[in-house]
């Protein structure tokens, strides 16, 4: 990405100087949250229950009325008691589906192979629950077309008796965060409209503008050559600016990612991309999902400021967003004045958060790169830990793992069950177009049994695997 001089690209640093810490409610990013949602939620039914219980005592009288007006007092402040938990009400029939990234035509193979959609790609699962385990986006070319079909059949699932569950994956936060190291130029294409050019001509009056004005305040030089607007114009082809606007907080797919839980338990089966690092064991999955949701809002919160003081544009990348707020840091540092806003600092110390941390939920391989040693460990308190009896996560191709450490990879990639059942990992390289013997696949447990799908066919894993000994 072509930058002013003096903005070096610091993403990796501050990945890598992160310390991974659970943190708390009240430390940094989270001072611009303090109110979640359940609190918010809490008090505007106690404002409507004022409201309603004073309009009725002043058009009526007596205790009728005042009964009434009690009851529905009731009816609101216990609204989230009467909101089902995740597994309260589970289906008899779970499918699991892993990484998707972006190949549409496998995807629809194998819910039709598992029953949950038919040959017109709509739900006839019934009441079953469908859940996708995260990366539907980077590296295949129909992403939008993948989240789409997603965003249809989770209202279809709804209405049929059915659920549909999809969780972020670490290729989600990346592409919230505007890493777009893996979007293929496809995806951008899918965006392009009729003012797809006359935007991004905008866009780069808007963006040489910003780095002259940057370059003055940082006493640095730059220079706007033609090659300088080739590789610009290179590295923001059209539609470019449409899928980033799509991706912001209000923006069609932007709104629906943001709205992703990272984690679901359903019964006695937590769901999630990557795994939980034993060390998390003690936050629970309500307070897990919280976290993640605080981090994506507190994000979009110092991104905003950074557009508001003029510092990035809403279109920049993250390396440019990380690069910008370094400089401007450093600049205030160096100015020798008090710096009484923090919001930059606390930004920059986004590889601690664990929705980018190597050992967060979306990103932790654990699971997968156990040694059977290690797992008869760590496991029994980690499920313990959730009353769960087992994991099924995606994000890692275990056979892949052995490739390179010199083994030979089991071809085709398969659903494998580790450490007796209470591992699943279902990541089977589904864009087999990058993933060498890649293949698509889910996981279907019902009635205590749990069943690999594929397109040429099923293999059963076993009956309650974890009640067996080896």
């Amino acid at each position: 990405m072509p930058v002013a001089t003096g903005w070096p690209p610091v993403w990796n640093d501050v990945v890598a100087k992160g310390i991974f810490s659970r943190g708390s409610a009240s430390s940094p990013p989270f001072q611009v949250l303090r109110y979640n949602l359940e609190i918010i939620s809490f008090k505007l039914r106690q404002h409507l229950g004022r409201i309603i219980m004073g309009h009725l005592f002043d058009r009526f009288s007596g205790k009728t009325a005042a009964l009434a007006g009690m009851g529905l007092l009731i009816t609101l402040l216990a609204l989230p008691l009467l909101q089902p938990a995740w597994g309260a009400n589970a289906s008899s029939r779970v499918v699991a589906v892993g990484d998707v990234h972006g190949d549409l035509d496998a995807l629809v193979s194998i819910l039709q192979e598992a029953g949950i959609i038919d040959d017109q790609r709509r739900w006839s699962g019934g009441n079953a629950t469908l859940v996708q385990t995260g990366d539907i986006l980077d590296r295949g070319v129909k992403d939008r077309q993948v989240m789409d079909l997603l965003m249809e059949l989770e209202k279809q699932a709804s209405k049929g008796g059915g659920r549909l569950v999809v969780l972020l994956g670490n290729h989600e936060m990346m592409n919230i965060m505007g890493d777009l190291r893996y979007v293929a130029p496809e995806v951008y294409s899918s965006f392009v409209d009729e003012k797809s050019e006359q935007r991004r001509q905008k866009a780069y009056q808007d963006y040489v503008k910003l780095i002259k004005q940057r370059a003055r305040v940082l006493g640095k030089e730059t220079s706007i050559t033609p090659e300088f607007e080739r590789q610009w114009m290179g590295e923001h082809p059209p539609g470019f600016l449409e899928y980033r606007k799509a991706l912001e907080p209000k923006g069609k797919y932007g709104r629906w990612l943001r709205e992703r839980p990272a984690i679901v338990q359903i019964a006695d089966t937590i769901f999630l991309h990557g795994g939980i690092h034993p060390s998390l064991a003690s936050l629970d999955v309500k307070e897990l999902n919280q976290r993640i949701k605080n981090e994506i809002q507190a994000f979009d919160t110092y991104t905003e400021y950074m557009v508001q003081e003029k510092l990035i544009l809403s279109f920049f990348t993250m390396n440019e967003i990380v690069s910008a707020a370094q400089a401007e840091v450093e600049r205030r540092e160096a100015a020798g004045g008090r710096n009484e806003d923090r919001q930059l600092t606390q930004f920059l110390n986004f590889g601690s958060w664990l929705s980018t941390h190597p050992d967060g939920p979306l990103w932790f391989r654990g699971f997968a790169q156990w040694s059977e040693e290690e797992g008869a460990r760590q496991l029994p308190q980690l499920l313990k830990a959730y009353e769960a009896k087992r994991f099924v996560v995606g994000h890692t191709i275990r056979s892949l793992l052995k490739t390179l450490g010199g083994g030979t990879p089991q071809l085709p990639v398969q659903i494998q069950m580790r450490f007796q059942g209470k591992i699943f990992l279902i990541d089977t390289g589904m864009l087999s177009s990058f993933y060498r013997g890649g293949q698509a696949s889910a996981l279907e447990i019902q009635e205590g049994k749990f069943t690999a799908i594929y397109l040429d066919g099923r293999k059963e894993l076993g009956d309650r695997p974890e009640e067996r000994t080896e």
